[in-house]
């Protein structure tokens, strides 16, 4: 497999919006399948995926194409610009902790930047967490849908290739939220009745 060759035959699989927002990278240097480094809003340059392609080919292409789109997923729905409650302290706390920096005022300072860190903190939570994780799966599936893939098999084949990306990386076992996923598409795949119950789904 070609880098740049796969790396085009990706690109005409996402979404509009997620070619317009991300760069997909080879690294052949780490250890994981496909990575996303966090996009923080200091970063105003295209939102990095990279892939390890001598894993990545060792994926069969549906696995490669539900993996990609998951990830695009993901990344187009962590928004730091948002009309938001936690967004919008982040941003009063930041200029109320200029506006105290400039008149010299140490305690103003500390509070509104206490203030915007604990904002900051819950919209990156929000973002690891298990309903966003959830929703960027579910908006994949309905991706690879006008790919062509029924419901049923998308699901199937995100569930297959969230175990051989481990099992590449030489993981023993999923971490606590891959496991949570596996369970909804489970559900999804029609293996199981059982899905997540909200209560978890809704966990930061």
């Amino acid at each position: 497999m070609h880098p740049d060759t796969e790396i085009r035959r990706l690109l005409d699989l996402m979404p509009a919006s997620g070619r317009m927002l991300t760069k997909i990278v080879s690294k052949p240097q780490q250890s994981r399948v496909i990575e996303v480094p966090f996009p923080g809003p200091w970063n105003r340059d295209a939102r990095r995926i990279q892939i390890n392609f001598s894993l990545w080919q060792q994926l069969p292409e549906p696995q490669r194409d539900l993996l990609l789109l998951r990830e695009v997923s993901w990344l187009l729905k962590v928004r730091w610009f948002k009309p938001d409650l936690y967004q919008g302290i982040a941003l009063a706390g930041a200029i109320a902790s200029i506006a105290e920096l400039t008149q010299g005022d140490a305690v103003g300072v500390a509070a509104a930047a206490g203030v915007t860190a604990l904002a900051v903190n819950r919209i990156w939570r929000e973002a690891r967490g298990t309903r966003l994780q959830i929703g960027a799966d579910e908006a994949a599936l309905q991706v690879a849908q006008r790919r062509g893939y029924s419901a049923v098999a998308a699901a199937d084949h995100l569930l297959n290739a969230i175990a051989s990306a481990a099992e590449l990386e030489g993981r023993s076992s999923q971490n606590f939220v891959e496991l949570i996923r596996s369970q909804q598409l489970r559900s999804l795949a029609n293996r199981t009745p059982v899905g997540v119950p909200d209560r978890v789904r809704n966990e930061l």
